[in-house]
């Protein structure tokens, strides 16, 4: 029911918005374009690891490509010209303070439950899948313009996924609930992609330049991160959990998607921004979970296979959401 009204009032604003109009049919083209090579790029990722011509376990070393040398690089490249505006540091702003409730949220919803479920469940509700999954289609579709708006909404969403998510998984670990902010400083600080963004947006703000040597070889290394990201989720992709459990990935999904649909939808219309900064807000709140819940669930003694398993459902309904949303509004 969430859908379909969100749906209808996307449809209604499609037909009426004069931007809209003016984007043709060539922007939607582009765009499944990019999505249909994502969703190859993606099945290829996933038959490699099912003849097991690549095992899931090579995909750590994949992902510690991308996060500590493809997707910095794709980020100097992004934000070397960049122009700080009001509205990029707003985005920063929304995606911290949308993941903050929704984390408070979530908790609230949750209280009943176990102190492990509830930690368990209470990761999977704030924090989003920014670098991995929505820069390759954004990057694809907006180009560096795309990533820039992108860019500053993961920022806020950093402190989220390292810090406040990290938090609630570490709280309810066990039964004393206790914790130390001195492992949720250290995941921040050694964050390589959390560190560029604060980097390039400071020289930004002072109007300093990078060495030519630096952006030239991150323009060289960038174009590999939109086609090893999508490789790696197909590799990870993996749909099978308890049937005890059913219930929990529902409760799960109801929320963060209708809660992102609601406030998307809302913000889309009252916001007094350009098209790129609404856009950004709508798409980014219907992302799925951020990839660090899985490694965090292991390490903090999580169920590690519902928390996969949860996570790549969600990939597949971002998927279909975004290609819908992107089909009606552009």
């Amino acid at each position: 029911m969430i859908l379909s009204l969100n749906l209808i009032l996307l449809s209604k604003y499609a037909r009426i918005h004069p931007i809209c109009k003016k984007q043709g049919d060539m922007f939607v083209s582009s765009f499944n374009e990019q999505f249909i090579y994502a969703i190859v790029i993606i099945a290829i990722g996933y038959i490699l690891k099912h003849f097991n011509i690549i095992k899931e376990s090579d995909g750590e070393g994949l992902s510690r490509i991308i996060f500590n040398l493809t997707l910095p690089a794709l980020i100097i490249v992004s934000f070397s010209d960049i122009q700080m505006e009001t509205s990029l540091f707003l985005l920063v702003l929304i995606g911290f303070l949308y993941g903050l409730l929704m984390a408070i949220f979530g908790l609230f919803i949750f209280k009943n439950e176990s102190n492990h479920v509830k930690g368990m469940l209470g990761m999977l509700i704030p924090g989003f899948n920014i670098g991995l999954f929505a820069y390759p289609l954004v990057e694809g579709i907006w180009g560096q313009e795309g990533i820039k708006y992108f860019g500053m909404f993961d920022v806020g969403n950093a402190f989220i996924v390292f810090g406040v998510v990290f938090l609630i998984g570490s709280f309810y670990a066990s039964d004393d609930t206790t914790f130390e902010w001195r492992p949720i400083l250290k995941k921040l600080t050694r964050s390589i992609p959390f560190l560029t963004y604060i980097i390039v947006c400071l020289l930004a703000f002072l109007n300093i330049q990078l060495p030519g040597v630096i952006l030239d070889v991150s323009a060289m290394i960038s174009p590999a991160n939109m086609p090893l990201s999508f490789l790696l989720l197909g590799i990870y992709l993996n749909f099978s959990f308890a049937k005890n459990t059913y219930n929990l990935v529902m409760k799960v999904l109801i929320l963060r998607y209708g809660v992102g649909l609601i406030v998307g939808v809302f913000l889309f219309f009252v916001l007094p921004f350009d098209d790129m900064f609404k856009y950004t807000v709508l798409l980014g709140l219907i992302l799925p979970v951020s990839v660090s819940v899985l490694p965090y669930s292991v390490e903090l003694g999580y169920d590690s296979k519902f928390v996969g398993t949860a996570s790549n459902i969600m990939i597949i309904i971002s998927f279909v959401l975004l290609w819908l949303i992107t089909n009606l509004i552009i």
